[in-house]
């Protein structure tokens, strides 16, 4: 057990072994078309975990964090650990996009829900909130982080001003990321 835990990739593939293993004992997948969006779905939560884990990592831990570290120890930060962190969360911001919309189309309610048509008016606005925010993540995180962690080069007030913008559009991302929460719960519940 100890060789599986000490590598994410043997970790990640012991889970999947695992959800395999369950997914056969429970001997009840037909593989037919709800169980396809089934799996649409797990893979969409699976994703918008990640996504919505890492948006939070960053505005509750890492950006309160940083005036508290020692200026020594701030590349650390800058060089790997944010890199390496905005790069699943902007892949994760994608992936929860992109299955979530094969999931409503799988369903047959994409048009009714992006068109906010009732009885789709909940997951609508959810699905709004989301592309605005993977569009956030994509076209003004990304590249204002690129510069603010110097993997672009800009001149120091530049870099300032996209630290700034960075972390301004990081926190609508959050804003945005608690009703967009709630009606994608709301929708298959009743509620809005």
């Amino acid at each position: 057990m100890g060789a599986i835990l000490q590598s994410l990739g043997r970790t990640v593939i012991a889970g999947v072994v695992l959800l395999v293993i369950l997914v056969l004992l429970a001997n009840t997948a037909k593989f037919d078309h709800a169980w396809s969006a089934f799996f649409m779905r797990y893979l969409h939560v699976l994703s918008g975990v990640m996504w919505i884990g890492l948006l939070w990592y960053f505005n509750f831990v890492q950006i309160p964090s940083m005036p508290k570290i020692p200026d020594e120890q701030k590349p650390a930060v800058g060089k790997v650990i944010a890199p390496a962190a905005l790069f699943w969360f902007r892949w994760a911001a994608l992936s929860t996009v992109v299955t979530g919309l094969l999931l409503a189309w799988m369903n047959g309610y994409i048009g009714n829900a992006l068109s906010l048509q009732r009885p789709q008016t909940a997951i609508g606005i959810g699905m709004w909130l989301g592309l605005i925010m993977a569009f956030n993540v994509w076209f003004i995180i990304w590249p204002n982080q690129k510069k603010a962690l110097g993997i672009v080069t800009v001149p120091p007030e530049e870099k300032a001003k996209a630290a700034r913008m960075g972390m301004l559009t990081s926190r609508v991302n959050t804003l945005l990321s608690i009703p967009m929460l709630y009606c994608m719960v709301a929708q298959q519940n009743g509620g809005l």
